[in-house]
């Protein structure tokens, strides 16, 4: 390891690549075009984000359940409250649209006013029997639909909340997808190229208000949002930082030696993911932007390294060997650090962080070895940069930033301080106010169409995501007695309470129906018959057994022994679930003896809150992964216990001012901010490691004179931190512009705190080292260290003194 970062390695590295460098540029094309072929084994994810390990109890109570009853995810509804809908024409509209959708293979069956059944008692023999209450052709008259309309909101209640609202006069049609396609890509083949243009064209031709809903539909339009959004991350992504390098710069040459190599390091990131078989999520999405982001730093280190070389000798040849040399060391030692804090989340069990973690990790070690080699090869076919291409290295502006930089840590180090622990003790009592979300709707586009039809049904239904109960009785046949029916419909009564919950759908909808059809269908007794009334109907409801149009099959399991009770929840907070479980469990357990049932509450939109907090217990281990890393990382450096507390506090201190911002600004932790904080660390770092490798040396070079030390270090590394640090803000700040919530708040999230930590090391970490100089640097408590990641000659140290 000594020998692979020393000074003669990175000698012989340079020479290989400048003596080599048609072969490496024929090896970079081969593969540029080999990843590029791999892009058509990219995939798109067509579930809800996995936050759980598959072992998790959560995970294995929901998959049991779909082994039961199928997906709970795979109902699509149409509403509307329009007023005049039982006028014959707009009807008739309403139940050509509902007839349409179910000609479409990809849907099992659609349920709506237009085709509801009653039961009904038949003799001889004695049976219940399923008719159609209107005509199945559209053939009738207006006092039939007149007549129709005012009994259905009184005289079907087995309907209520499943096809209407009896309240608000809310109607819908239900259409339930076949289980095989509702993961799959069958599922947005259908919603994009037929549901959606099927919508389009009722809303254009037909004056009704149709709002659309369901798992599936939203599920998919979520999902393209994504990948649109891919592109215009990838585009605003390089302009922002093409604008920026060359405001820097002032050179179309180094701005578009950078924009290629970062633009091949996004096509290599396309080409790993199709490699991998890793689908498109809305974590993985945000990987080609952020390799822009992490790339131009890279070229900036690089290309400003190569000018300061020319504009001191004027050697191309000597420039482009010192560049690699000297600033390649330095920075595959940042990536690797950066690639470090993404590569903690592998450690998780949550195959979604996995994935995460081993494409950015991946993706940031390539990007540096792309730099690395573009940059020097391309250069060394072009001219020397002339006086215009060096020109911005004496600007004023940034001489005088650099001087106040100094002055600052000169004179006001007691102010930096004392602001540093305000700053501190500030964020500590914001910290205390941040709260956990994990809504799967909650990072949606608000402002998108389909956003706005949830909120529809939420105030019409109750809401659209589904929350299952599935009951174990333990013996075959035992969810129709009336003793579960009972208690079935005794849980049923406490759900009703809840606000946040739409009255469940359960097998006891259907026995209290068939007791209605026994009494010629009066719908006062829509209720459990009793034991007695049980025996009487006991002919009757033979019959049903079998009976697919009573839906019986959809709540109870072949062998009888498992019943569910479905509700609809409202997209409702962590803590809010959590109400609801303290407020459920009890009642379950009380009306449940554990001895004689298992009960247990399951359903997508569970799962996913259930792994929030999975994810908040594994966001202590990746930072605290990251922190040991970066911590080896600074003992290997300098080999003292003191400088890795020094190099700490800095990066951590913007991290505590994050969480802070967070709490005070009521940005929730979630799936989307949580890589807030390894994502910052990890790059973060890098600033410090740059700013203590140059310290380090110029101990070494200054026989332990500290100060001088300290302020040499500052003055040369002020700029290049400077210019990265601005280009990661404004870089980060690209994904303000997503539509999703989730994302705006990692972009805002990231560019503040690597603004503080930029802050953090050119005034807290210099300050620390100058308050602390007498223990903390001196040949004692400093050894030599292991490796040299910047190697400086002595015409390079003349040069530097004279310029102080």
């Amino acid at each position: 390891m000594h020998k692979v970062f020393s000074f003669g390695f990175w000698n012989f590295i340079a020479s290989r690549i400048l003596r080599n460098r048609i072969v490496i540029i024929l090896i970079l094309l081969g593969l540029t075009v080999f990843l590029s072929m791999q892009w058509q084994h990219i995939q798109f994810s067509y579930s809800e984000a996995n936050l759980l390990p598959d072992d998790a109890p959560i995970n294995q109570q929901y998959a049991d359940f779909e082994e039961k009853f199928g997906s709970d995810g795979n109902v699509i509804m149409l509403a509307t409250d329009d007023e005049d809908l039982f006028t014959l024409e707009k009807f008739k509209a309403w139940k050509t649209l509902s007839d349409t959708l179910a000609t479409f293979p990809e849907i099992k069956s659609v349920i709506g006013i237009h085709n509801l059944q009653e039961l009904i008692k038949l003799e001889n023999p004695k049976r219940f029997e399923m008719q159609q209450i209107l005509s199945k052709s559209t053939d009738f008259s207006k006092q039939q639909l007149e007549a129709y309309s005012k009994s259905l909101f009184t005289d079907y209640p087995f309907y209520d909340g499943l096809i209407f609202n009896s309240k608000n006069k809310t109607v819908q049609t239900v259409a339930y997808m076949q289980d095989s396609i509702v993961n799959a890509q069958g599922r947005k083949v259908f919603i994009m190229e037929k549901f959606v243009p099927l919508i389009e064209s009722f809303k254009k031709n037909h004056t009704i208000e149709l709002h659309v809903s369901g798992m599936p539909y939203i599920r998919t339009l979520n999902s393209q949002n994504i990948v649109d959004e891919i592109q215009w991350f990838v585009l605003a992504a390089l302009l922002v930082t093409s604008f920026i390098f060359f405001f820097f710069f002032r050179s179309f040459r180094a701005t578009l030696i950078s924009m290629l190599t970062v633009i091949i390091g996004v096509m290599w990131a396309f080409g790993f993911m199709g490699i991998l078989g890793f689908e498109i999520t809305v974590l993985t999405a945000v990987i080609p932007p952020l390799i822009i982001i992490i790339g131009i730093p890279n070229c900036i280190f690089l290309i400003n390294k190569y000018q300061h070389e020319i504009k001191k000798h004027g050697n191309q040849a000597k420039s482009l060997q010192r560049v690699i040399t000297k600033i390649g060391n330095a920075t595959l030692m940042t990536n690797v650090t950066t690639a470090s804090g993404f590569a903690t989340f592998i450690f998780t069990q949550s195959e979604l962080l996995k994935e995460f973690g081993i494409l950015a990790s991946i993706n940031i070690i390539a990007i540096f070895i792309l730099s690395l080699l573009i940059i020097p090869i391309i250069y060394s076919y072009m001219p020397l940069p002339n006086d215009k291409h060096l020109r911005h290295l004496g600007k004023q502006w940034i001489e005088s930033f650099v001087e106040w930089i100094v002055k600052m840590v000169r004179d006001k180090r007691i102010t930096i301080y004392f602001t540093s622990v305000a700053v501190l003790g500030i964020s500590i009592i914001g910290i205390f106010n941040i709260k956990i979300s994990g809504s799967l709707l909650e990072d949606m586009p608000q402002n998108a169409e389909f956003f706005k039809d949830i909120k529809f049904f939420e105030d019409k239904f109750d809401g659209v995501l589904p929350l299952e109960i599935m009951i174990d009785t333990k013996r075959p046949n035992s969810v129709i007695k009336l003793s579960t029916l009972k208690k079935m419909d005794q849980l049923a009564s406490e759900i009703v309470d809840i606000k946040e919950l739409s009255a469940p759908l359960s097998v006891v909808n259907l026995a209290k129906y068939s007791k209605q059809a026994f009494y010629n269908n009066n719908p006062k007794y829509y209720q459990l018959p009793t034991s007695q009334e049980q025996t009487f109907m006991s002919p009757y409801l033979k019959s049903m057994e079998n009976m697919k149009g009573a839906g019986i099959s959809s709540y109870v399991d072949s062998t009888g022994q498992y019943a569910r009770m479905t509700m609809f929840m409202k997209d409702v907070t962590t803590e809010e679930i959590k109400k609801i479980e303290e407020r459920l469990l009890p009642e379950i357990q009380k009306i449940f003896p554990e001895d004689r049932y298992e009960v247990t509450m399951t359903g997508k939109a569970l799962v996913y809150q259930k792994g929030t907090h999975y994810l908040v217990d594994n966001l202590v281990l990746s930072l605290s992964l990251a922190i040991l890393l970066i911590a080896l990382f600074m003992a290997w450096i300098f080999r003292s216990f003191r400088m890795i507390l020094i190099s700490l506090i800095p990066n951590l201190l913007p991290l505590l001012m994050t969480a802070g911002m967070m709490g005070f600004l009521g940005v929730p932790i979630k799936p989307s901010t949580i890589l807030v904080f390894s994502i910052a660390f990890g790059i973060s770092v890098d600033d410090t490691i740059h700013f203590l490798a140059k310290y380090r040396q110029e101990l070494k070079a200054n026989h332990w004179k500290i100060k001088r030390s300290v302020y040499l270090s500052l003055r040369e590394t002020t700029v290049s931190m400077f210019y990265t640090s601005i280009v990661l803000f404004f870089g980060f700040s690209v994904f303000m512009i997503s539509s999703f919530g989730g994302t705006v708040a990692l972009g805002g999230l990231v560019s503040a705190t690597l603004l503080f930590a930029m802050l953090a090391n050119l005034l807290l970490l210099p300050s620390l080292l100058l308050s602390l100089e007498r223990s903390i640097a001196n040949q004692k408590t400093m050894k030599e260290p292991q490796m040299q990641i910047i190697d400086n000659d002595v015409d390079d140290r003349k040069s530097s003194d004279n310029t102080d």
